[in-house]
């Protein structure tokens, strides 16, 4: 069967001030129609980087300096502009990591949808919209006939990026790169839309590129899987064969199950510092938080877990005040009310808690240097100003396992993903908080990353007693690091107590469909688990 991407000796390089720094090294590469390629390995191993070049695109400050990339009989390297924007969105499609970094936030999601379609002439707008809310309801979104008119920042992150694997979808395109498409979704949601795009792929005969950190959905998406480390090809092979039988080392260790597990602490009777008692929040008509009450108790971490749309990030608003709660409940700090007004609180209050969110790209101004987003909060919070600012800066760096030598003066650009979410840890340690929301801090990263800022943390949390609450949809990531859970399904609390009490049976039915829908590194998981559940979204929907 003739390829339909061929990639030959591929060389490119990344510009900087002492330079270039080649970043992907000689890689070759062959896709045919149908066949899914997984792309593995830590961040900054060029997995994205070579992701954008099979559709002839680098980022900015990248270059191809040598090499072929062959679309069908089409040269990519060296096409003319006019060339790769007929293919783009067209033939090639791309399904981003942060779809909250992609989306435009004016413009309604089918009014994203149907761009494409319109510029190629391939649908009219009635056309291209109805398959929008087909692609939507195939997606598991809700109200797919309504969901399109909303704007970006009216959906979950989840909600979101489905709405970008449907963009994506909307040109019917023969090839399509995922780079983290599943990323941003809870465990449930995971399985609906690894069974929609894998059946979509199918059903097509389109040919993908699927970039991940998350071997155990690799393993379900893809036919062939290639290892990268540092821009090298570290081995190929079909999907059960690398699984079962990984020949280098590096492969082994990526293979290898993760050790980080908390031991249990029994729950102290002492007063909580932050409690949470009957709050109720809307988006307009909207009931976001139905009545949640759950107490935190100082040095502890409390995981809230549950799927896109639960409530989480809701209540991590309303905590901060950023999204005032309904009048009737109450949010108390050391026992007292907090104003739920973020503009009526002081400055105490602000200092003590922080943030520490999901997406560093979109958290962290990319012109800045690191020394400029770590240092606002010391002079806004503590006035420091000079050396003593500078010694501190310093300090922060050391503590999040940065040479202060060789990344305070970097752009946030110049950092890998995991290099950017410590830098988010030390802007929120900057402030000398008591008290940080973590939100969904290593969802974006690969095993080894992750595990290396879950141990960053509680090394932190020892070291200064920090309260840490943990919003996520990895639960395994609870199981690591969590003394108590919070379970929320549509705005409500449906399970709360410590960890062990949670993941021990019996169990409520949601959380048990929780726990049954964490990915297996066995390339017959989701099969099963869709039988199991008798999900068949397609032809349900």
């Amino acid at each position: 069967m003739t390829n339909i991407l061929t990639v030959r000796d591929l060389h490119i390089q990344a510009r900087h001030k002492h330079g270039t720094t080649e970043i992907v090294k000689g890689i070759d590469l062959d896709l045919k129609p149908g066949e899914v390629l997984g792309l593995v390995g830590e961040s900054g191993a060029g997995k994205s980087t070579l992701g954008l070049a099979a559709m002839g695109y680098t980022r900015d400050g990248c270059r191809i300096s040598s090499g072929s990339i062959r679309f069908r009989d089409q040269e990519l390297v060296g096409a003319s502009a006019s060339t790769l924007r007929h293919l783009h969105g067209n033939s090639i499609a791309y399904v981003a990591q942060s779809a909250a970094a992609s989306f435009n936030p004016s413009h309604r999601l089918i009014d994203q949808f149907t761009e494409a379609p319109l510029e190629h002439g391939v649908r009219s707008r009635k056309q291209a919209e109805a398959d929008a809310i087909q692609l939507y309801r195939e997606m598991q979104l809700p109200n797919p006939e309504e969901i399109g008119f909303r704007y970006p920042y009216q959906v979950s992150g989840g909600q979101l990026q489905r709405a970008m694997t449907a963009m994506a979808m909307s040109c019917k395109p023969d090839l399509i790169i995922f780079d983290e498409p599943t990323t941003a979704l809870d465990v449930t949601t995971q399985i609906e839309v690894l069974a929609a795009i894998r059946k979509v792929v199918k059903e097509h005969n389109t040919a993908a590129i699927y970039i991940t950190h998350d071997l155990a959905v690799v393993s379900q998406m893809a036919d062939r899987i290639m290892v990268l480390r540092d821009g090298h090809m570290v081995e190929t092979a079909p999907t059960e064969e690398m699984l079962a039988n990984p020949k280098e080392d590096y492969t082994k260790s990526l293979w290898a199950v993760r050790t980080l597990h908390r031991e249990t602490r029994p729950r102290p009777e002492k007063t909580p510092l932050l409690a949470i008692d009957k709050v109720t929040a809307h988006y307009g008509e909207f009931k976001a938080l139905d009545s949640i009450s759950f107490d935190i108790l100082p040095q502890r971490t409390v995981a809230v877990v549950g799927e896109s749309g639960s409530g989480k990030s809701t209540l991590a608003k309303v905590i901060t005040g950023l999204l005032p709660h309904s009048p009737g409940g109450e949010i108390r700090w050391q026992g007292e009310a907090l104003p739920p007004r973020l503009q009526d609180r002081d400055k105490t209050i602000l200092r003590d808690v922080q943030m520490i969110y999901q997406m560093p790209d979109t958290a962290l101004n990319p012109r800045h240097r690191v020394r400029d987003v770590v240092g606002r909060p010391l002079t806004f919070y503590l006035g420091l100003h000079g050396a003593e600012k500078e010694e501190r800066l310093r300090s922060l760096m050391e503590q999040i396992e940065l040479d202060p030598d060789i990344y305070l003066n970097r752009r946030i650009t110049e950092l890998s993903g995991g290099q950017k979410q410590r830098i988010g840890i030390a802007r929120a340690l900057a402030a000398e908080p008591r008290f940080i929301i973590c939100d969904e801090v290593t969802s974006a990263l690969d095993q080894l990353v992750a595990e290396g800022i879950l141990k960053l943390l509680l090394k932190l949390q020892e070291k200064y007693g920090l309260t840490y609450m943990f919003i996520t949809h990895d639960l395994a990531t609870v199981e690591a690091i969590a003394d108590d859970v919070v379970v929320m399904q549509h705005g409500k609390i449906v399970e709360q107590g410590t960890r062990d009490e949670v993941f021990s049976p019996p169990h409520p039915d949601y959380s048990a469909r929780l726990l049954a829908s964490v990915p297996e590194m066995d390339p017959h998981w989701l099969d099963r688990v869709l039988a199991e559940q008798k999900i068949d979204l397609l032809e349900n929907n």
